[in-house]
């Protein structure tokens, strides 16, 4: 069934504000159109999704054509469509996810929010979407909120999740920052502006070490590099 049109009148602006803080952005690169990405995270972080208004911001400033800025913008998941929930909770169903319980996870949560994949609850709390894998294979099935770990979670667990999020008592992810920021808040930052929460976690837990450990234990090291390479050469095949 196709989705209704999005209300644009519940979507805020984007303000001469934004376009300052766009042309911040810019400015940090040499070559101006490499600003992009972090530019649509900007236009996420007012609007919660790359508006239309939204990509004709960023082809504005960069010189672009809409078409362009577009294709970008529907090339990497982690930029919206449709407005997200002040929570987006995605859950892997790639195969080591899937196999130990992921698939159960996502359809546990369909019947419970009554969402589908990209789809977000009409009071705009959560989004759901099913995800790729996200590097935590150790700590498989996963489910993340605004891209922050909740780890070895089950179908009752994610459901306790989402009901804690409705509630608005987001619980602490499993490794991270302390506290779980808004869709919004996570754009922001991944525009490249500080929120000065200094909210930076471990990202490693103990099962992703052990190979580590293990390691150390043996006394294992890397080679050393050849004599005539530089540590930033890599050295030449046999």
């Amino acid at each position: 069934m196709p989705q209704a049109p999005v209300d644009t009148s519940k979507v805020p602006p984007l303000t001469e504000q934004t376009r300052a803080e766009a042309r911040e952005i810019i400015a940090r690169y040499p070559r101006s159109r490499s600003a992009l990405l972090p530019m649509l995270h900007l236009v996420q972080s007012v609007q919660g999704y790359v508006s239309p208004d939204g990509i004709r911001l960023c082809s504005e400033e960069l010189g672009l054509t809409k078409a362009e800025v577009g294709a970008v913008a529907t090339f990497y998941t982690m930029y919206r469509r449709r407005p997200a929930g002040t929570y987006h909770v995605g859950v892997c169903t790639n195969t080591l996810c899937a196999v130990l319980g992921g698939d159960a996870i996502f359809a546990s949560l369909k019947e419970h929010l009554g969402l589908g994949h990209n789809e977000t609850s009409d009071d705009g709390t959560i989004s759901l979407e099913h995800l790729e894998c996200n590097a935590a294979c150790d700590y498989a099935p996963v489910v993340m909120v605004n891209w922050e770990f909740y780890d070895d979670q089950t179908p009752q667990s994610a459901r306790d999740l989402v009901d804690a999020l409705h509630a608005g008592n987001p619980p602490a992810p499993t490794r991270g920052p302390s506290r779980l920021a808004t869709f919004k808040e996570v754009s922001r930052v991944l525009a490249g502006f500080n929120d000065g929460l200094g909210q930076e976690g471990p990202a490693a837990g103990p099962a992703t070490l052990v190979g580590l450990e293990i390691a150390k234990q043996r006394g294992d090291t890397a080679p050393p590099y050849p004599a005539s390479a530089s540590p930033t050469q890599t050295p030449e095949e046999p």
